[in-house]
């Protein structure tokens, strides 16, 4: 296994406090113990495991890290979540995409925006997992244009009514509470968001998607026909999401990231005990060749650096403090590191690789949804030009 690099000794990027290196301890066991063995069954059937996400926080307890310890939370920071995603996603990146939707676009997201009335009705039913979370922004023609988006709120009395559709929702259909995002005037630039329940009349989940990878974990439709939602489930005031949803988007970004090197970590892992334990070839273990040395090689030190990079922008993220240049250089970085040494650890393995005997051709699947989900490369490298641009007097 590839070391953590943890010492008492020195400032340590990855594990900075007693508290971050015994949650990484906590979670890599259970990760280990409870997620690997069942990872592949979820994948083949595209099911996902209600009873172990449960047990995230009946027995781990890793939900609300974010949150403040006074509201029930772990008072944890952006580090600590990308340590929670890098090591659950080297066993079940799929599950673990479930867990991010939860914990970073709904209980992060909504702590951040929400106010003590919204926070004492939905917070411990998150905390512990007794509602699955969720969160809806994209729409079937506004992806990356987030505010081409089309789902309409009209107040009228105590409620707003609002119609609409959103796609590609993960945890759509087995979640019960999510943040909307929608429009009081369809021709602004502006968003408002609510809290909805899957309860609510008018609430309805579309198709599900068949998806290349990220298979155990559900993504769907969201559609509403004169949903009714009270006015206390506002969040902030109207026509103030851009907010929200930036502030929320760079945790969310180097969370992706933190899958990525989680991906990665595993399918390295894979590489050096097939190589040099296990495959032979020509009287010679598979490591001594030189065109396997070059694959691992070059797979360590990209892995490597992509996870210095994401562990040291996680460090300075916090509500407060933002940092949309280096969550974008995080992202992109990780993504396309992680497609290319898991597509290098099927290569490795060869045959073996492209069955399922080895995990490696899931874990590959599921890298490429980090690609595109939470902004797609594409639109992280826009960004970093655009922030670049400003910083030069553009």
């Amino acid at each position: 296994m590839i070391a953590s690099n943890s010492t008492s000794h020195q400032i340590d990027l990855f594990n900075p406090t007693d508290a971050h290196l015994s949650l990484r301890e906590s979670v890599a066991g259970f990760a280990e113990k409870e997620m690997d063995e069942q990872a592949k069954e979820h994948d083949e059937h595209e099911t996902f495991n209600t009873s172990l996400f449960k047990k995230l926080g009946a027995e781990l307890g890793i939900f609300g890290i974010t949150v403040p310890e006074k509201d029930g939370g772990h008072g944890l920071d952006a580090v600590a979540a990308v340590i929670i995603h890098e090591e659950m996603s080297r066993f079940d990146p799929g599950f673990t995409l479930s867990y991010l939707a939860h914990e970073v676009l709904f209980v992060n997201n909504f702590y951040h925006s929400s106010n003590a009335d919204q926070r004492k009705r939905y917070l411990d039913k998150v905390i512990s997992a007794e509602w699955i979370g969720g969160m809806g922004m994209t729409e079937p023609g506004a992806g990356t244009d987030v505010l081409g988006m089309t789902t309409h709120a009209v107040k009228k009395g105590d409620r707003y009514v609002i119609n609409g559709v959103k796609q590609y929702i993960t945890n759509g259909s087995n979640g019960q509470v999510f943040l909307l995002y929608t429009k009081l005037d369809k021709n602004a630039k502006k968003m408002t968001s609510f809290v909805i329940e899957s309860s609510y009349k008018g609430f309805s989940v579309g198709k599900k998607e068949e998806k290349m990878g990220m298979r155990s974990s559900p993504t769907t439709q969201l559609v509403f026909e004169d949903m009714e939602v009270p006015v206390e489930n506002l969040l902030g005031d109207e026509n103030s999401a851009i907010t929200h949803m930036m502030r929320n988007l760079e945790i969310e970004r180097v969370t992706l990231a933190a899958q990525s090197i989680g991906i990665a970590r595993r399918c390295i892992d894979i590489m050096c005990d097939y190589t040099v334990r296990h495959r032979e070839a020509f009287g010679k273990k598979l490591i001594e060749f030189g065109q396997i040395q070059r694959l691992i090689s070059e797979s360590y030190a990209d892995y490597s650096a992509a996870r210095a990079l994401v562990y040291q922008v996680a460090s300075g993220l916090s509500p407060e403090v933002r940092n949309s240049l280096g969550a974008a250089s995080a992202k992109l970085v990780a993504t396309q590191m992680a497609e290319r040494v898991s597509r290098n650890a099927i290569q490795v393995l060869g045959g073996y690789g492209y069955c399922r005997e080895y995990p490696v051709e899931r874990l590959h699947r599921d890298a490429i949804l980090l690609s595109i989900g939470g902004g797609t490369n594409e639109a992280m490298q826009k960004n970093i030009a655009s922030d670049l641009k400003k910083m030069w007097g553009g």
